[in-house]
């Protein structure tokens, strides 16, 4: 008999309890953080989505490693077995921690990029984008067509454009281009993945013009996944034999291993340009640590050695890409639209289907983050024009975002079924109220990623 329930392939040992909200309680909390969920003391979330970055349970394994952990300043043995873990999967001779992706793109940003330069992305993400116009570069997105288009169902959404990639090498001039970076899963496009096809060519067309190919490879595994279900000639390969192939593309690459580094803290650049490494190293010193240790204690390296490893379980990956699936099901089967595909960590939902009476300077994707904190203490994170509005350079009027998107990213490991079935109930009940929802105006917001600390009201 074929078994078709897919269970969560591990027990529970520890639990932490979940503080339960009234609707008026809440409304006064989100009074209080001026309707910004990011703004809302993590004890008053019932159900929290607003990223799956570090948010994740760790192994027993894990743990375990965490007490061998050697907290030396230097030559620390556990930097030496994070080091031969990331190695065995990327294949890159320089590996250098940090305590987060963030600051190994602002480390790589910071010596290669500076104005007059542009760095092409399938679609960078906010901090990677705000990492590269910190530098005072152009952050610019060349993802397919389909990717703009949330209905469309297209099993690699996230490739790269390729023509309008060479396009714009040729406009830009290479000598302005110091790297192009692919990010898998294109996070901002709804968490949908590349091709092993379209990275290839990439890095064909890259080669041609001296160009190195980076990977933001925060979701490495679950692209992997979405390959070997996806892309012909794979499916017998193992997702470690896929990941090695993806990066051995690439020149470099940057990661947040808080995501499928199945960690709460760290994060790592890695590259083969020997030069260029020394560079990035020094600017590590200055702003990290030392090289081997990079921002990080002795334990967090021990834990994401074993979490690198554990991600690309094919067991794991599994079910957690059905669980996003599950849930994209049951919103579809009552009227929510969404990107289609799901993604692998993350459902996102069309606030312009969900919300049309918003217009866009009205921030349909906030208004309905609002909301699902409202009805149901359910935390999420608007992608649209609070995160990727910008100002018209001739009228100062604000250019919305492409797409108005809510993201309810799963933390890895955490949530049951029952979890993802009251998320359902929830989801549907503000759907069924949507005519009632108001949208939201800026009363304060920060000149750069405005969306972590912005304030607003009620329209």
């Amino acid at each position: 008999m074929e078994i078709h329930t897919i269970i969560e392939p591990f027990r529970i040992k520890t639990v932490e309890h979940i503080k339960f909200t009234t609707r008026e309680q809440r409304q006064e909390i989100l009074a209080q953080a001026d309707y910004n969920p990011f703004l809302i003391k993590s004890d008053d979330i019932v159900i929290d989505l607003l990223t799956d970055s570090g948010t994740g349970a760790m192994s027993k394994e894990q743990w375990a490693a965490i007490m061998l952990g050697d907290e030396a300043y230097a030559g620390s043995p556990s930097f030496f077995k994070f080091e031969e873990a990331v190695r065995e999967i990327t294949g890159f001779k320089n590996i250098i921690p940090t305590h987060q992706g963030r600051a190994a793109e602002r480390i790589l940003f910071s010596v290669v990029a500076k104005p007059g330069k542009a760095i092409p992305n399938n679609t960078h993400f906010d901090t990677t984008r705000a990492n590269v116009e910190f530098s005072g570069a152009e952050a610019v997105d060349l993802v397919i067509p389909q990717g703009k288009q949330p209905s469309v169902v297209h099993p690699f959404k996230g490739n790269m454009d390729l023509g309008k990639l060479e396009e714009f090498i040729q406009a830009r001039g290479p000598e302005n281009i110091p790297l192009c970076m692919i990010t898998v899963t294109n996070n901002s496009g709804g968490g949908q993945p590349v091709s092993l096809a379209n990275i290839r060519h990439v890095k064909g067309i890259l080669s041609r013009y001296g160009i190195p190919l980076f990977i933001d490879a925060c979701r490495f595994a679950e692209n992997a996944y979405f390959i070997k279900m996806r892309e012909e000639g794979c499916q017998n390969r193992t997702i470690k034999e896929i990941c090695q192939e993806l990066f051995s593309y690439a020149d470099g690459c940057t990661m947040s291993a808080k995501k499928d580094g199945l960690v709460n803290i760290g994060g790592f650049l890695a590259m083969n340009d020997d030069a260029l490494a020394e560079q990035c190293r020094n600017m590590l010193i200055l702003t990290e640590g030392f090289p081997t240790y990079g921002g990080l204690a002795g334990r967090d390296l021990e834990a994401l050695a074993i979490g690198l490893r554990e991600v690309m379980d094919e067991n794991y990956l599994r079910y957690r890409i059905r669980t996003i699936e599950y849930m994209a099901e049951h919103l579809r089967a009552v009227g929510v639209a969404m990107v289609e595909p799901p993604g692998g960590h993350a459902v996102y939902i069309d606030a312009k289907h969900f919300l049309p009476h918003i217009p866009p300077h009205h921030y349909p994707a906030q208004a309905l983050v609002c909301a699902l904190y409202l009805e149901g203490g359910i935390r999420s994170v608007e992608i649209g024009s609070v995160m990727f509005g910008k100002p018209d350079p001739a009228t100062g009027a604000e250019i919305p975002a492409t797409m108005e998107l809510v993201r309810l990213a799963m933390p890895r490991r955490v949530y049951t079924q029952a979890h993802v079935d009251y998320l359902i109930e929830i989801i549907s009940e503000v759907y069924r109220q949507r005519t009632s929802i108001r949208g939201v105006k800026f009363i304060y917001q920060a000149p750069m990623l405005r969306h972590f600390t912005a304030r607003f009201a009620p329209v």
